[in-house]
């Protein structure tokens, strides 16, 4: 049973599975690089648990329970030393999470499972770099904001034991989640399906189909999206976006993962979305 958890990297991703994870109850541990960093990630979890207070979605109680049970910590050997699982969710760069995995590898116990908040990476790839602790390495994709979305991908890697996938499932339900079991592909089901719809949506912003706000309407309504491709990847961050899509190009041999023009220079203005204040739309502190 998962009862402590590390989460390693509390920017976007990270932060919000800490959250998650300490309201479902484990004691939870954020480790990022800095006291800084480290501090920012937890006053986004207080304005999260504010916040949702304030909506009458979190009771005080429950907000201060998660709270208590939140910690943070630089060290991530430290950290890791004790856990039931640990969750990488730094940024996606392959060489970066292969190389903090096999990290883990020696800094967690043997029974603690290893899991990749990737959403594209190969999790057989990041297997390899972990050695005989293969076996329990699993992607958990979660999504963003993480504390509002139901779906997680739990993604079976080639090694990857069935106890592990099971305990991944399970978990991902403790937290109120709706998991779905992916067998490792580029992109799993979801980014490969999300990407996809959003290049194209780019592609036809930059041939003058339609702007972006009415390009994005026509997913809302007419196939009942609850957010445009667009905006979410607004959301998503266009660099994150753009590393996904050159991978899938690249893995996939297929021109529908080419990023558009207009994705590479708004993420080279840096436009990167709303983490950045603008990127297809201009977002405001509010």
């Amino acid at each position: 049973m998962i009862r402590r958890v590390v989460v390693v990297g509390g920017g976007t991703m990270g932060h919000g599975i800490a959250q998650v994870s300490a309201m479902a109850g484990c004691d939870t541990t954020l480790v990022d690089t800095t006291p800084d960093l480290v501090d920012a990630a937890l006053a986004r979890v207080r304005h999260n648990l504010d916040g949702g207070v304030e909506r009458g979605k979190v009771e005080p109680a429950d907000r201060e329970a998660a709270l208590a049970r939140l910690a943070g910590a630089t060290d991530v050997d430290a950290a890791a030393a004790d856990a039931d699982l640990v969750v990488e969710a730094v940024p996606e760069r392959f060489e970066l999470k292969a190389a903090l995995l096999a990290r883990l590898a020696t800094a967690a116990p043997e029974r603690a499972i290893l899991a990749s908040n990737t959403s594209s990476l190969s999790i057989g790839e990041l297997q390899r770099a972990t050695g005989a602790a293969a076996a329990r390495v699993v992607g958990l994709h979660f999504f963003n904001p993480v504390h509002i979305m139901a779906l997680v991908e739990v993604v079976r890697g080639p090694e990857t034991a069935e106890a592990t996938v099971e305990a991944g499932v399970a978990w991902a339900r403790a937290l109120g989640k709706e998991p779905i079991v992916v067998n490792d592909a580029p992109g799993f089901a979801s980014s490969r399906l999300g990407v996809a719809l959003g290049l194209e949506a780019m592609r036809m912003l930059e041939q003058g189909v339609a702007s972006a706000e009415d390009i994005d309407r026509a997913m809302e309504l007419g196939y009942r999206h609850p957010m445009g491709p667009l905006r979410l990847t607004d959301l998503v961050g266009l660099d994150v976006r753009l590393d996904i899509a050159r991978y899938l190009c690249d893995e996939l041999d297929s021109e529908v993962f080419r990023p558009p023009a207009i994705l590479e220079r708004l993420v080279a203005e840096g436009r990167l979305g709303r983490k950045a204040g603008r990127g297809f739309y201009e977002w405001s502190e509010g």
